[in-house]
């Protein structure tokens, strides 16, 4: 029976093995551009087409700096293990049955209820239910969400990105970010360091035969990279400083006893961007995991936070907590002290 909680399991395509073949299509055309654009720029462009050595070894160290952090943050963003669920978060066979076997939604929230009530859970459904995935057979951490093409549910997950071949969530959204902006960066570097010859190829003073038309389509490849990449990495910092995922800036996480609220997570701009990138500042725009936490609990607005307290870092409504407190709880970063002291002096603002 096919009830309103939409909580009945449900079977795997049986094309999923054939579609997650087809899903790298995107990433190996990404991958081609990456490499044309590195002979275009470095042997049609500055070995074949510049004759100032001076020039020739500026533009390359800069180039391959670009590129390095560029390609670095992409190979992060694409092979880093998304988050999984932990066992606990899992029902039991037996419960299962009772949530299939259940006449009503009401008595299969009582059931999960039940289930959830040790769990860090606090976001709930549009029914006020908890949050229960019915094909991994688990409760839902806070933030998480089934992902129809990686065929599992997702830590803090943003969106699928068909361009990385995975899923953007908890585990590399700092490389997504970085990755977002590293390419911008390595587009317009590129753009601009070879605007000079694209003028000159027009005003036909570019020699070189064919290989001209490489520097031609590098310039305008580019450019039209550069000017999608700019909308979507500035997004992507307004959704870092709001702490929200893609997913919460069209449906607000809803809170048990309080309702949906879009700015339910934020800490302040400042901890925000520290939830994502750390509290090391020398490691902020270096592809490295930093980020604070552990994927299942994240501070919350003191107005939606449950009776029992959080076992992750400091949360807002445990601001006041002592910095010893802080230390002796092994979910915590090594500095969350210094967050926890942040966080007391942004929620006095934002909450």
């Amino acid at each position: 029976m096919s009830l309103p909680g939409n909580y009945e399991q449900k079977s795997q395509p049986t094309c999923y093995c054939c579609f997650r073949i087809i899903r790298w299509i995107p990433v190996v055309f990404i991958v081609a551009v990456i490499f044309w654009s590195y002979f275009a720029y470095v042997v049609q462009l500055c070995f074949l087409s510049i004759t100032s050595v001076a020039e020739k070894v500026i533009l390359l160290l800069l180039y391959h700096f670009f590129f390095t952090m560029f390609v670095w943050s992409y190979y992060q963003t694409i092979f880093t293990s998304i988050g999984t669920v932990p066992p606990k978060f899992r029902i039991p066979s037996s419960e299962v049955e009772k949530l299939n076997r259940a006449d009503s939604e009401e008595a299969q929230k009582r059931i999960l209820e039940a289930f959830a009530r040790q769990l860090p859970v606090v976001s709930r459904t549009v029914t006020g239910g908890v949050r229960y995935c019915e094909k991994c057979q688990h409760v839902k951490p806070d933030r998480c969400h089934h992902c129809s093409v990686c065929g599992t549910c997702i830590l803090k997950m943003d969106h699928h990105c068909p361009w990385v071949g995975n899923c953007i969530g908890y585990t590399n959204y700092k490389f997504f970010i970085l990755f977002l902006g590293y390419a911008l960066t390595y587009c317009l570097y590129v753009a601009l360091s070879s605007l000079p010859y694209f003028l000159q190829f027009w005003q036909g003073e570019l020699e070189g035969g064919v290989g001209r038309f490489h520097i031609v389509f590098l310039f305008f490849i580019a450019a039209m990279f550069a000017v999608s990449l700019a909308s979507l990495f500035f997004y992507h910092l307004y959704l870092v400083t709001h702490n929200r995922t893609t997913l919460e800036a069209f449906r607000p996480a809803i809170f048990q006893g309080s309702g949906p609220d879009k700015n339910g997570f934020s800490l302040g701009r400042y901890s925000n961007f520290q939830e994502v990138f750390g509290d090391q500042k020398i490691l902020w725009f270096v592809p490295v995991f930093t980020s604070f936490g552990d994927g299942l609990e994240y501070p919350i607005q003191v107005q939606h936070q449950r009776t029992h307290q959080s076992t992750s870092y400091a949360s807002i409504g445990e601001t006041t907590s002592t910095s010893s407190e802080a230390t002796s709880n092994p979910l915590l970063p090594s500095n969350s002290s210094s967050l926890i002291e942040t966080c007391t002096k942004d929620s006095a603002i934002h909450v």
